[in-house]
């Protein structure tokens, strides 16, 4: 999808979402800065919540409650609906007059990386603008507790900046290509990182479990980073204070083990220290081998298994 005032020479327009919520530190620390840089027009379509771990979901049956939000520098509203619906909204020209040049979902506390990409909502608001032909980008820092302090997000949209400006060179040239996204992941570490490294979408995963619990505050929360935090000091609604029926069971998630591929994987390569680039798609292709597999087993099934002798 072409914006005019981009190739017209305006300053190019660029609409933020994640998945964190409109008050999240990320979201918040990426508009100051690419507002900060007097360079771009800068809108901004986010829950009005957190909505972490939703994946791609959209909200279908109901209305969605849209609200207009004071941020400096920016054109702001905070939506009762998943990422994937503020993408959709926002370059739907319902809320702004002028669709974006550029999509950019983030900065999300935590890394997405591996089969987690497919859990995210970070990376699903930049995925529903690659669905319908806008070019985009989801940003995510990898958060680690103790180490990691708010500022850090700030540091990770300023590293991330030559990559955005060089992907809005890139469509006023009409370069870009159009068959993907990018997803990008910054280390911990991000004043040291060791530079942008291009990379593919491995299979890290973190393994999770599940625990019977009497209340829903006990057992800690699972934090939008896929970690637990046992002992939350933050405020809890009456819903976290309330105890299953006699007749219930209350379970919760609990994380047991981290599965990490070796190689040259987004992973791997942002536990190395870099800034990793991932190029992303659409589709859900199988393994080659798994392909051929199925192309001599379904023969053999239709004629070994006739429907008439079901």
């Amino acid at each position: 999808m072409e914006n005019n005032n981009l190739v017209a020479g305006d300053r190019p327009t660029l609409m933020v979402t994640n998945d964190d919520g409109i008050d999240a530190p990320g979201l918040r620390a990426l508009v100051n800065v690419l507002v900060s840089t007097k360079r771009f027009n800068v809108l901004v379509c986010a829950p009005d919540s957190e909505k972490s771990a939703v994946s791609h979901s959209i909200t279908w049956r109901n209305a969605l409650s849209v609200k207009p939000v004071d941020i400096s520098g920016a054109t702001a509203f905070a939506v009762s609906g998943t990422p994937a619906d503020c993408t959709s909204l926002g370059i739907s020209k319902a809320l702004f007059p002028s669709v974006p040049d550029l999509v950019i979902s983030g900065v999300n506390m935590g890394d997405n990386c591996g089969y987690h990409i497919v859990y995210s909502g970070t990376v699903a608001g930049a995925r529903e603008a690659f669905f319908n032909g806008f070019p985009a980008v989801s940003i995510s820092y990898n958060w680690v507790r103790g180490k990691s302090h708010v500022n850090d997000f700030t540091l990770a949209a300023r590293a991330c900046l030559p990559i955005i400006s060089g992907i809005l060179a890139e469509i006023k040239m009409k370069h870009y290509p159009q068959n993907c996204f990018l997803n990008i992941d910054v280390p911990t570490n991000v004043v040291n990182h060791k530079g942008y490294h291009l990379t593919r979408q491995g299979k890290s995963f973190i393994k999770m479990g599940w625990r019977q619990v009497t209340s829903e505050r006990e057992g800690g929360n699972i934090l939008s980073t896929m970690t637990m935090e046992t002992n939350s000091t933050e405020s809890t609604d009456a819903s976290a204070l309330r105890n299953a029926p006699p007749d219930h069971l209350l379970l919760k998630r609990r994380v047991t083990r981290i599965l990490v591929e070796n190689g040259d994987t987004d992973y791997c390569s942002l536990q190395e220290g870099y800034i990793t680039v991932t190029p992303l798609g659409g589709l859900s292709p199988a393994e080659p081998d798994a392909v051929s597999f199925f192309q001599n087993w379904l023969p053999s099934v239709v004629d070994h298994y006739p429907s008439s002798a079901l």
